[in-house]
């Protein structure tokens, strides 16, 4: 049974991580895809760092450990992290959300390719969802002469990489709690941004920043990288796996209605009907079986 206070943890991860594409979007007005990433990102990851070394936590890897982050942090945050935001560069920030959170449904599919894994009636009806949803948004897209149909592409490898990402962490024989782990993930994965941002993009000028600006990056550091990440982890803990998942669901949601408050997007009826189909299809692969539930 989930409590109360799991079940308002688990509101506010959902309004957390849906607010979040927009105001990705409301920063990328202002500044570039990689600098935005390297610095919410590094700010996020320090005062989480800080946060996790004052419950006890053993923070200093040793040997292997560095190789397994390192390893983790392809997927997990270099390829999740930044091809996400260049989707979001390219897209509608509600788009960007509902392509993202195909995730579920790329771990299935990568995990029944090289794990191993059962793909089952319930898998073959997500697919189908997720295709139509990927059709529908490809055929707005393409339809407008300014449409930007490599988003698509951006967004369906970055949800690709999480999964696969998910998978790895899944198997991985971690001898440092998960949350350390993400800690120096996120640390390392911000290093490569900062080199990669230094290099490929022109210096950001942050006198020039709106308040709003300022804003949507204190949110993506605090929030995003910080507060959602300690809500996750202990729902991840406390909750089953099912449970926990199943938030995910809302977030593409939240995301396309604050999109229009936040950075004025009107959704399409093709958003509409894509959100549908991307929420049927993580349904049915993450709600639980009723020979499963009848078990608990």
């Amino acid at each position: 049974m989930i409590t109360r206070r799991q079940l308002w943890a688990l509101l506010a991860l959902t309004l957390m991580w849906g607010v979040n594409w927009p105001m990705m979007k409301l920063s990328l007005q202002q500044l570039s895809p990689l600098y935005f990433r390297a610095s919410t990102m590094l700010i996020g990851a320090a005062w989480l760092f800080v946060y996790v070394a004052a419950q006890g936590e053993r923070m200093r890897p040793t040997g292997r450990e560095w190789a397994a982050i390192a390893w983790l942090g392809l997927p997990n945050v270099l390829g999740w992290h930044t091809l996400s935001i260049f989707g979001v560069q390219e897209l509608a920030s509600g788009r960007a959300a509902i392509l993202g959170f195909t995730m579920p449904i790329f771990t299935v599919l990568i995990g029944a390719a090289f794990f191993g894994e059962r793909i089952t009636p319930r898998v073959r009806l997500a697919v189908v969802c997720v295709a139509l949803a990927i059709a529908l948004l490809l055929w707005h897209e393409l339809q407008r002469l300014s449409g930007r149909p490599a988003g698509v592409v951006w967004m369906l490898g970055a949800a690709a990489s999480w999964a696969l990402g998910t998978l790895m962490f899944r198997r991985a024989h971690l001898t440092l709690t998960p949350m350390v782990v993400t800690v120096w993930m996120l640390l390392l994965g911000s290093g490569v941004l900062w080199a990669l941002a230094l290099t490929l993009e022109p210096l950001p000028q942050p006198a020039t920043f709106t308040p709003m600006m300022w804003t949507s990056l204190a949110y993506g550091a605090l929030i995003n990288y910080g507060l959602a990440q300690l809500i996750w982890f202990g729902m991840a803990r406390d909750l089953p796996p099912a449970t926990s998942a199943m938030s995910v669901m809302a977030i593409p949601l939240v995301g396309t209605l604050s999109a229009t408050v936040i950075v004025g997007e009107v959704p399409h009826w093709q958003d509409w009907l894509a959100m549908v189909f991307v929420m049927l299809a993580i349904a049915s692969v993450l709600w639980p079986a009723r020979k499963a539930a009848a078990a608990q």
